[in-house]
């Protein structure tokens, strides 16, 4: 009687030590799956929701935007201009960018960049504020560049 009570207990015991290691591996796998998509967004790809009317037809209000943030260069999350810049905006490129008024802004580059600057205009001339009213954009204030819509 004594024995048979034993190997229940060390069965009990295997299977506590067996969820156990489940559970932790679990926990590996979502913190890995986390620190990936962490890095994807801060560094590769982002995912912005289009606000406003100024780049109609093209982009609706709602719309999730793709953003390429290595097209132009590799920059630091949360730091101005690029560490390493390999490329400018192009004249029909859909730039997301930090506007003059401190929040994101999505245009398209209506001049080719020279000198470290460009201009932008919405889609949507009626509606948009853009380079008509504020300026050039400087390359160091671009995000990336929109690569699909959905």
């Amino acid at each position: 009687m004594l024995f048979s009570n034993l190997i229940i207990v060390h069965i009990s015991f295997i299977d506590i030590l067996a969820l156990n290691h489940y559970t932790i591996s679990m926990a590996k796998a979502i913190l890995s799956a986390f620190v990936v998509a962490v890095i994807i967004k801060l560094f590769l790809f982002d995912f912005i929701i289009a606000e406003g009317n100024s780049m109609e037809p093209a982009i609706h209000s709602g719309s999730v935007l793709v953003v390429n943030r290595l097209q132009y260069g590799f920059r630091f999350p949360g730091q101005p201009g690029y560490m390493v810049q390999w490329a400018m905006p192009k004249q029909g490129d859909i730039v997301v960018f930090y506007s003059p008024l401190g929040g994101i802004a999505v245009k398209r580059c209506s001049s080719s960049a020279e000198n470290g600057e460009f201009m932008v205009q919405g889609d949507n001339n009626l509606q948009s504020y853009d380079s008509r009213s504020y300026g050039p954009v400087s390359v160091e204030a671009t995000i990336g560049k929109v690569l699909g819509k959905k």
